[in-house]
């Protein structure tokens, strides 16, 4: 019997992929087992889950940093996810790792942020008794919330990626290291690009030395970083020293001149108020949730209900919400 196409692809990973790689005929797996697909590998099904997720496709409405931005360029959450696993992959590949599981964990790391970025996360997070974190969110959107509960069922290296994206334990294949720090390459330089637009700064704010030793424009800078994480990685994904303590001072400016700027965050105050509400309204008044929640408050707890349900909004339906809860109907344009 002929091999089918997607033993074909396994055999091609194992001949050109780097020893240290993670081959998908090799993955720990799914909780629920289900029978290889003909034509795809685990990791490149799992990618297409993602992508034909409703969780995915609201990620077009959700803010980055800017909230509510008036111009059509400048970031979303979906646009930054799509920039983080265009720097993955480039990497993954320079490194010989598999790019379909990079791209399957860059293109859901982010599944599980709020509306109106990491001020929505601060408020779940002063809200519910047992804290929010946009990452443990993202693996629980994979896992028990898309498709009516139902979840995706992705392979554990997929949902190791997810989960350690950001902070804490570090994941367990390269290629989940890699988002890691292809989404901090990614959301520093395109920050600063969207802070530019925005007339927040310039690139001549940038202290000089700098934009000397990491590039004098975005394109340079996401370049000179991504070449120094392939030279500096084998068994495990690294910036050199040098690179990651400059990253970390162009961090530092960027808090200072972006991300603390009153310019960019004027409605923030708004935002946090807004969600908070929403939380205590739902929690005192969970059984108005859609069903698929009113069951998670039943068996988890109204906090994890609520949580899981204004985390899924988009900025749009989250605003609309909440004028259809306390505004008067008169008064809604």
């Amino acid at each position: 019997m002929s091999s089918s196409i997607r033993e074909k692809s396994e055999l091609i990973e194992k001949n050109i992929l780097s020893p240290y790689a993670c081959l998908s005929c090799e993955s720990k797996g799914r909780a629920v087992f289900e029978e290889p697909d003909n034509i795809r590998t685990c990791f490149q099904r799992d990618r297409d889950r993602i992508i034909h997720s409703q969780s995915f496709r609201r990620l077009k409405h959700k803010t980055q940093v800017f909230l509510a931005p008036s111009g059509d360029h400048y970031r979303t959450r979906l646009t930054h996810t799509l920039e983080v696993s265009q720097i993955a992959r480039t990497i993954a590949r320079a490194l010989g790792l598999n790019e379909d599981l990079t791209e399957a964990i860059a293109l859901a790391h982010d599944l599980g942020h709020t509306p109106f970025g990491h001020a929505g996360e601060r408020a779940l997070n002063d809200m519910n008794p047992n804290g929010f974190k946009h990452y443990e969110q993202s693996v629980r959107v994979v896992d028990k919330l898309e498709k009516n509960g139902r979840g995706l069922n992705l392979c554990d290296e997929v949902r190791n990626g997810i989960l350690c994206h950001t902070g804490g334990e570090e994941a367990y294949t390269l290629e989940g290291q890699i988002i890691r720090i292809a989404d901090k390459i990614a959301y520093i330089n395109h920050d600063i690009d969207d802070a530019e637009r925005a007339g927040v700064l310039s690139e001549e704010d940038i202290p000089l030395e700098l934009r000397l030793k990491l590039g004098m424009k975005k394109s340079e800078r996401i370049n000179n970083m991504v070449l120094d994480v392939i030279n500096n990685s084998d068994k495990k994904i690294r910036m050199s020293e040098d690179c990651y303590q400059y990253f970390t001072e162009l961090h530092s400016f960027m808090f200072t001149a972006v991300y603390r700027n009153p310019v960019c965050k004027s409605e923030e105050v708004k935002v946090v108020s807004m969600i908070k509400k929403l939380y205590e309204y739902y929690y005192n008044n969970y059984t108005e949730l859609p069903p698929q929640y009113i069951k998670i408050a039943q068996e988890e707890g109204k906090e994890t209900a609520v949580c899981d349900y204004i985390a899924g909004m988009s900025d749009n339906y989250s605003v609309k919400v909440f004028n259809k809860l306390f505004i008067p109907s008169s008064w809604i344009e």
